[in-house]
């Protein structure tokens, strides 16, 4: 395939399937009832999860500090920040399009070369990649007794202890093929996992790695919160579990990634999730809208005003 066609479809493919889900849920549940429960939604439990989401931005603009410090590159906080909002929003509209603008917003105005704040966003990447690894691991152990249960009753536990088995066996001579191979994919893969080692071990090599790794956590810990407290909002999940929340929100986390910012994806993870407790599916798919849309909101009116300012907090600061 052409490459020119491969980038088309990268933008085009993820745009299409968020429409689609779009179409999707709101056959399921449609806007008038998903505005009627937005109408009865507690606003300020809402207002709370978006202070939240914005606490946050702000650490991870902050931390982003502590990575390019050793390198030698000591970038204004209001840089720091407004780039990480602008990366966001452009993530809108071409996946993963953010992370190349953000890194060429310091190259403009910080004079940070392209590939080393680009190859420190990859770094963050994978630190935020362990932490959600551990959210789900310690999801999985506090829910072991639901989720064995809920798999035993929907699937023959043999064949499922079969399946990891044959899991394990595949993966092992996956790895063995990608070590002995010397075609390009191995190489990729080999490079990708070298990166994934090397970057999680950077973080203990940098002169505020507690720092960093609070302020990793920090995030995740108000992503969490920021869902969490939004539930308080509507009546009809109001008293779900905590359980419920986190296994919703990974699925919602996932969905991120499958369209553009979850569009269209990110309502329908939350059901998924949610539908494990029993909780119903015109709450689940409203309550994913309000998050999903609070949060875009947010997004966009401070994205938009951070590419809007950019030039002229730097001019000013020239001066």
């Amino acid at each position: 395939m052409k490459p020119k066609i491969k980038r088309i479809l990268k933008i085009v493919l993820p745009l299409l399937l968020g429409v689609f889900l779009v179409w999707y849920s709101l056959k399921a549940v449609p806007l008038p009832k998903i505005y009627e429960y937005w109408k009865t939604a507690n606003k300020e439990w809402v207002l709370a999860g978006v202070f939240l989401g914005f606490l946050s931005h702000l650490s991870r603009a902050y931390r982003w500090r502590f990575q390019l410090e050793p390198m030698g590159y000591n970038i204004k906080l209001g840089n720091s920040i407004m780039s990480v909002m602008a990366a966001y929003l452009i993530n809108y509209s071409i996946p993963r399009a953010g992370e190349v603008a953000r890194a060429s917003i310091l190259t403009n105005y910080e004079e940070v070369p392209f590939e080393k704040g680009f190859g420190t966003i990859v770094a963050e990447r994978i630190a935020d990649m362990l932490v959600m690894l551990g959210i789900i691991v310690v999801t999985l152990f506090l829910q072991f007794d639901f989720i064995y249960g809920f798999l035993a009753e929907n699937f023959n536990p043999l064949k499922i202890i079969i399946g990891l088995l044959g899991l394990l066996v595949l993966v092992f001579i996956f790895t063995r093929l990608v070590k002995r191979s010397s075609s390009k994919i191995a190489l990729k893969i080999r490079t990708f996992v070298s990166g994934l080692v090397e970057g999680a071990i950077s973080v203990f090599k940098m002169k505020q790695k507690w720092a960093y790794i609070f302020h990793t956590l920090f995030i995740w810990a108000m992503y969490i919160l920021m869902f969490y407290v939004t539930s308080f909002a509507m009546e009809d999940i109001r008293d779900i579990t905590f359980s419920a929340i986190l296994i919703g929100f990974i699925a919602a986390s996932f969905s991120i990634a499958a369209t553009n910012g979850g569009i269209g994806a990110y309502p329908l993870a939350v059901y998924l999730g949610f539908s494990l407790f029993g909780i119903a599916e015109e709450p689940s798919i409203a309550f994913g809208y309000i998050m999903w849309a609070s949060q875009t909101l947010l997004i966009i009116i401070f994205g938009g005003l951070s590419l809007i300012y950019l030039p002229i907090y730097n001019r000013i600061k020239v001066k």
